[in-house]
């Protein structure tokens, strides 16, 4: 069930990321997502992709709460995620 949930919330922000709403959102739901997806990635102890592409996420949102981020980069990004959201609902 866990995982469905996790699955979830990695479509839910590849869709922000690929539909480059991160400058509409507030610092501070950028930061708790940034620090959601660091700590998702502490579970796997960064030993695989997956918890590799959850940690590149949230350094990206941290990140963009400074700069603004490329949205080539967001769509890469986002589709990996999406990716990663889907197979966890298999």
């Amino acid at each position: 069930m866990l995982v469905k949930i996790l699955g979830a919330i990695d479509v839910i922000i590849g869709a922000i990321l690929i539909f480059n709403l991160i400058p509409n959102l507030p610092t501070q739901i950028l930061f708790f997502i940034g620090i959601l997806f660091l700590v998702k990635s502490s579970l796997g102890m960064l030993k695989n992709l997956a918890s590799w592409i959850d940690f590149l996420i949230g350094i990206l949102f941290i990140i963009s709460i400074i700069i603004t981020i490329p949205s080539w980069i967001m769509i890469i990004l986002g589709i990996l995620v999406i990716q990663k959201g889907i197979i966890s609902f298999l």
